[in-house]
């Protein structure tokens, strides 16, 4: 099958297509490998809340649940079967890709975000989900609190590709590069014959949320209207920025001559939130080479429809500034902006973790 125009030339441009979201029935249906064939997805991301949606939604899950509930296996051990079933499979899918790309074809899978402020049952975790899940094209997911850094490190250092999610700020991401170059120094400092072959890493940060929360702080000190459903885009620019000074510096040049990867800024929270911006903002104005571009289908399919490349990310630097100074001189106070942020998304995946554990918990009870 052709590939959508619209998403190839975005994807010939250095973005990476990766689709946020996974359900037994959408690998089963086909509907997975058709995104492949047709829309440029080279990966996916998943998180609680899309979990929750697929198994209380489905009854391709009915014959696990029956089989772990015979079993009287624990809440828990359910909802890691099962999920890592699900990934384990969506690697099995994009494989091809993997080989293809060397760097893509990759599937998330989030450590428990209760864990997101306990750095040691963090990499316990990580770990253990490496395992289970047994597949070279996965990353773990592991939340970028200050908490978990340490985390990062320990599990680049074994060998654990890792997706870092819930960036907000400019110094959390700086801080996590820092984790990932340590990881991997880490590694060779073990071990100097050590490979670095295989491990890869995304930073995922996130736009469409600060928009939202700055915006409605624009509203709530009656500022100049026009700067709202500016300052994601301007943040994120701004990431990409600080990304080229960490990987053209001498001690990643150090960490290349050793066959490292460079980990990849990776933009999530893309779906557009407010109905009054383009559908396809937080895709046109965030490409750049080496990206990746995590969506929700429905703005997939708008990009696919109608979606144009804006400003490169790269000639956008001095306007990005100007934003987040107009910003603050607006009297929005941008660190706790950020702070509240990463409270706020934390919170949101614990409370869809319980979520999604009391379905499984009610459903296993149902099957026994």
């Amino acid at each position: 099958m052709a590939q959508n125009e619209n998403l190839a030339q975005l994807s010939k441009a250095g973005v990476a297509v990766w689709l946020d979201d996974l359900s037994r029935d959408r690998i089963r249906s086909g509907n997975l490998q058709s995104l492949v064939d047709e829309q440029s997805v080279v990966g996916v991301t998943t998180n609680p809340s899309i979990f929750a949606a697929a198994i209380s939604g489905s009854k391709s899950y009915d014959d696990q649940l029956h089989a772990l509930a015979v079993r009287k296996v624990s809440v828990e051990e359910a909802l890691r079967t099962i999920t890592a079933a699900d990934v384990r499979d969506a690697c099995d899918l994009l494989a091809p890709v993997a080989a293809r790309t060397g760097r893509d074809g990759r599937v998330s899978l989030e450590v428990a975000p209760g864990l997101a402020h306990d750095e040691d049952a963090t990499a316990a975790e990580a770990a253990h989900l490496w395992w289970l899940v047994d597949r070279p094209n996965l990353f773990i997911k592991i939340p970028a609190t200050q908490a978990s850094l340490p985390a990062i490190t320990t599990s680049i250092a074994k060998g654990i590709s890792v997706n870092v999610t819930l960036i907000f700020s400019l110094d959390r991401y700086k801080a996590v590069m820092d984790a990932y170059l340590s990881g991997l120094e880490q590694r060779l400092a073990e071990d100097p014959e050590a490979s670095f072959e295989g491990i890869e890493s995304v930073a995922s940060f996130f736009v469409s949320r600060v928009d939202s929360e700055i915006d409605k702080r624009l509203d709530a000190s009656g500022a100049d209207a026009s700067l709202k459903g500016k300052a994601g885009v301007a943040n994120a620019q701004l990431a990409y920025q600080a990304y080229e000074e960490v990987f053209s510096s001498d001690r990643w040049k150090a960490l290349e001559a050793k066959g490292a990867s460079k980990q990849r800024p990776l933009w999530a929270s893309t779906g557009v939130k407010n109905p009054d911006y383009s559908d396809t903002l937080y895709l046109s104005e965030l490409i750049a080479p080496d990206t990746v571009n995590t969506m929700p289908e429905k703005t997939m399919q708008a990009y696919a429809d109608h979606g144009q490349a804006g400003t490169p990310v790269q000639s956008a630097y001095a306007d990005a500034e100007k934003v987040m100074q107009a910003v603050a001189d607006a009297g929005v106070d941008l660190d706790d902006v950020f702070r509240v942020l990463e409270d706020e998304a934390v919170q949101k995946f614990v409370d869809a973790w319980d979520e999604l554990t009391g379905s499984v918990q009610e459903q296993l009870q149902d099957k026994a």
